[in-house]
């Protein structure tokens, strides 16, 4: 069992939307044991299957704000609404719990860009934000590092 889930998310033909994606692809590249990363289009219900066997999820996204967001997220009882084709990392949380009576430990971080036209280039504001936020991530697998995390 996979013990931490990173999932990267958006939309890699809208240029800096894709940052999620490209995070969550260069983690998978590390073969870090007990870490499974995803990259997915958009956050969808089928995803709380995987949720709800994990102790760890990072959601990492990209943001039109200026600075960088890395911040644990907190489940309140407001967050489950209807769930269809898209959700937040903190609805699909909501939704882990509502079907499987637990959820995991979460984290949010969102990577600021620029660009958000049609396109496949990263700008050089959201490249420099997916360096740092590689190292965030790493931070918070090292904190986690009684899950196992090990290369492979």
């Amino acid at each position: 069992m996979k013990k931490v889930m990173v999932i990267g998310y958006g939309n890699e033909l809208r240029s800096d939307d894709g940052v999620g994606k490209k995070i969550a692809d260069t983690i998978d590249s590390w073969n870090l044991s007990n870490v499974k990363s995803l990259a997915v289009h958009q956050l969808t219900p089928e995803l709380a299957d995987e949720l709800a066997n994990v102790n760890l999820s990072i959601f990492v996204d990209a943001t039109i704000n200026e600075n960088m967001v890395v911040a644990p997220l907190s489940l309140t009882n407001d967050h489950y609404h209807s769930i269809g084709h898209f959700a937040d990392p903190r609805s699909l949380l909501a939704l882990t719990e509502f079907l499987y009576g637990k959820s995991p430990i979460a984290w949010l971080v969102t990577v600021p860009g620029e660009n958000f036209e049609l396109g496949d280039r990263i700008s050089l504001k959201a490249e420099k934000g997916i360096t740092t936020a590689l190292s965030k991530i790493m931070q918070i697998l090292e904190q986690n590092n009684n899950l196992g995390i090990t290369s492979e």
